[in-house]
């Protein structure tokens, strides 16, 4: 690709062969190597546990690999230590060798949840005596730990909910402790990360700047193409550091400068990006799928404009409380707001809807079949459509279920 301009088709192209949808998917059983690429691919997944159809870091491996074993993905994490749990994107899994790259931000950022440095300070005796415990029994989770001194277990106003989790994730956060395993409600259990980081990477120090600059590296990659806020974005690096390792990374041949049709900023182009001559994907996405997880960035190349609604209050979604975005060929043409009713083994599908410009028949046979894909992987039976949306009457009457 020796031009310096690209044309947005080709940018989206890039993108998506990035990201490991220019390749189909497997045809026979997908094994836990497969997996692996997936994950090296992307550099990361972000981490997120609503479970209405599946948690979203278990969808992002079955958009590009179509159904698999997720103790694969576990198995990967927990128990071969490959991969670990670590601030990232938000909270994310993370290769284990990448450990060292984030190392200087474990150390410098302050801790989650934010303010909660005062609480450390004040009793800073319970904070010593949990990582005590840990380093006696560990893996503990915040359940194994016994109420603070002061009575208070809960922890108001935070998604943490109680004072030992909290305390447990400040040590994560700083990279004293690690995540050893999750329980079957998802809890974390933690344990000192010396006993679950390999030695040669837990003992590795960086230099920020060179640090930031692999991080980059790495965000091209998985990128393909994008502006220094796109590539900034996939490790929730700063603008502002971002610039001159970016410079840095040109001069070096790693990426090269390019413009976008269409976009006012330059863009960077990792050496290695493949150009396919087209992109057959056909796939529903999470709502943290890393095609779409900067919106931004998302609403350039492919002018799809994603909001994950399920904090929102149900009489102002405009959408759903759990909405996939239905990627077709090189674009998202459609998104359909789904929940496993797995009392009665069926995937609800309560809305469906078309992007602008699209027809309704293609795409509601291609959606159709992704559907009963996923049905079939999460254990469920049968689909049921909903009546809302422009795409629900098409969608209903192919899949064969009569819209409720």
């Amino acid at each position: 690709m020796p031009r310096e301009t690209l044309s947005l088709a080709e940018a989206r192209r890039i993108a998506l062969a990035a990201q490991r949808f220019h390749v189909p998917r497997p045809s026979g059983p997908v094994g836990v190597a497969q997996v692996r690429r997936v994950l090296h691919a992307l550099g990361l997944v972000q981490i997120d546990h609503v479970n209405l159809l599946v948690p979203a870091h278990y969808h992002v491996p079955f958009s590009r690999l179509g159904p698999y074993d997720r103790r694969h993905l576990d198995a990967l994490v927990y128990r071969r230590r490959e991969f670990t749990e670590q601030w990232a994107h938000e909270a994310s899994i993370i290769p284990v060798a990448h450990w060292p790259l984030l190392r200087h931000r474990m150390e410098t950022r302050p801790v989650r949840p934010y303010g909660f440095e005062r609480y450390l300070r004040r009793h800073a005796g319970y904070v010593a005596d949990v990582l005590e415990w840990v380093r006696a029994r560990g893996p503990l989770t915040a359940a194994d730990l016994p109420t603070p001194p002061t009575g208070e277990r809960r922890l108001p106003h935070s998604w943490y909910g109680t004072v030992p989790r909290a305390v447990l994730e400040a040590y994560f956060a700083r990279g004293e402790l690690a995540v050893a395993d999750r329980r079957p409600n998802f809890a974390r259990t933690y344990d000192l990360a010396e006993r679950i980081i390999p030695e040669e990477h837990h003992r590795r120090r960086m230099a920020p700047v060179e640090a930031q600059r692999e991080l980059l590296r790495l965000a091209a990659r998985a990128n393909g193409v994008g502006t220094a806020a796109d590539l900034a974005d996939h490790y929730r690096m700063p603008v502002r550091d971002a610039r001159p390792r970016l410079v840095e990374l040109v001069e070096s041949g790693v990426l090269r400068q390019v413009r976008v049709e269409g976009w006012r900023e330059p863009a960077y182009l990792h050496r290695e990006a493949e150009l396919p001559a087209r992109i057959d994907a056909s796939a529903l996405l999470a709502p943290f799928d890393p095609v779409l997880w900067f919106r931004p960035r998302a609403e350039r190349l492919f002018h799809f404009h994603h909001r994950n609604e399920i904090f929102t209050p149900p009489a102002k979604r405009r959408w759903g409380a759990w909405v996939l975005p239905f990627l077709l060929g090189d674009r998202p043409v459609a998104r359909v707001d789904v929940k496993a009713l797995r009392p009665e083994r069926r995937l609800r599908v309560g809305a469906a809807f078309l992007e602008p410009g699209v027809r309704p028949g293609p795409v509601a046979e291609a959606l159709a079949a992704e559907l009963k894909l996923v049905a079939r992987w999460i254990d469920l039976d049968g689909i049921e459509v909903g009546r809302r949306g422009n795409l629900a009457r098409t969608l209903a009457s192919v899949v064969g279920s009569r819209a409720h």
